[in-house]
Parts: structure tokens; sequence; C-alpha cells
């Protein structure tokens, strides 16, 4: 298994000090971006222009997820923004055939694409897709806000995503967002992720490169 891979959200950041904010996380694997539009999600985020400027402040991987409608009109924008990875929503598109459609989309901008499903969607139909994606982002909690509480009956959908890819031979990366936290990050590695999104577990201490350290080592245990 990979080293883990912590992401912290920028939505759990302070806003008026973001460059500070994504610099007191130097030592992240990546930098996660939560990009919401009102109406998949009930809220608004972050656009094009705070994920370029993130771009612009860190050399760190920029993982972008589109909460957004119509992801397929929004990709190219996200990639000429700084995006490293894409990873849209398949409820947000038309049917598989447009999931696959976008998937090879982005990975011909040469930017890594995922998908993301959230906790009432199952993922057994997209087990013989997995090959079209380079990584598979579970939601631990409903989209569209920060800080709710971790499910962790989200974890059979990990331990079933981990089992079609060693199955197929694949090095499709499993990714986790919602109440990550040092209380549920080793149950989430141990189920079988390598990418952990933590928003508040590090933007609500004193010193986030602390908490990101901690992250990692929890999950490496």
């Amino acid at each position: 298994m990979p080293a883990p891979i912590i992401s912290p959200s920028i939505l759990a950041a302070d806003f008026s000090r973001l460059g500070e904010e994504v610099r007191a996380v130097h030592n992240a694997d990546w930098i996660h971006v939560d990009i919401m539009d009102g109406h998949f999600v009930p809220n608004l985020s972050f656009g094009p222009d705070i994920t370029k400027t993130v771009d612009g402040i860190t050399d760190q991987v920029l993982d972008v997820h589109l909460m957004i409608e119509e992801p397929e009109k929004w990709v190219e924008t996200y990639a000429e923004a700084g995006a490293d990875c894409i990873i849209f929503h398949v409820e947000a598109v038309a049917d598989e055939h447009a999931a696959l459609a976008l998937a090879d989309k982005i990975r011909g901008m040469g930017v890594r694409a995922g998908f993301s499903i959230k906790p009432n969607t199952p993922i057994e139909p997209w087990l013989d897709k997995l090959e079209h994606f380079d990584l598979a982002l579970v939601m631990s909690v409903e989209p569209g806000f920060g800080g709710q509480k971790f499910m962790p009956e989200m974890l059979d959908k990990v331990r079933t995503l981990r089992a079609a890819i060693d199955e197929q031979g694949l090095d499709t990366l499993i990714e986790i967002d919602g109440g990550i936290s040092a209380e549920t990050i080793a149950a989430s590695a141990e189920a079988g992720c390598h990418a952990f999104v933590a928003g508040s577990a590090i933007y609500k201490q004193a010193d986030k490169a602390a908490a990101v350290e901690e992250l990692r080592q929890l999950a490496s245990q």
C-alpha cells in the first residue's frame, strides 16, 4: 500500500488569510479544493479564481472536488486554473457513458480523473469501470457542508472498492472525505483508503502542520 496522502480541505480555512492557511500545511501531500454551486449541493464555496490563487501559492497537488451540476462544462476551466486532479460526482452526469467520456476528457488534459459518490449512491455499478479513473472518492458525510459527523457505514463501500481494485490489478486511489479526524482515520486506512481529506481536524488546530503529521502517522499505523 502506498504511503497515506493527507489532503487538507481549505473549506475549513480562514479565507481572510488563505495564503497563510495554505502555507501552514506545507507538509501536506495535496490541497483539497471544494467547488460547490448551490444547486448540486445546498451551499456555495469557491470557483476557478480561488483555485488559480491557491495554485499560485503552492506546488502541492491540487485535489479539486466538483460538487456542481453539469461538471462537463467546467473541467477545462479548472484544469486551466491549476487542478492536478478533478473529481466529479456520478450523480451530476447524465449516465455511466457520460461519466466515462468525462473521465477520458479530463485525462486527455493531463489531469487525474476521479469520481465521487454520495452516501446513498451504491458503488457496485462503478466497479467494472474503475480502469477509467485514477481515483475514487467515497463521501463519508452528505456533501455540501464542512464539520459533519463521520458515517462509519461508508467504510463498507471502501472495502468493496479495495477488493475490486486489487482483483483487477489496478492502482486506482481510494480517497475518503467527511469527518476524517484522529478518531476516524485509522479505521478508514484499515478499510483500504489511500487519501484522506480533513478540514476541521487540521484547520481548527493551533499547529496545522503538526495535525497533518499526526493524521499521517495514524493512517500509517
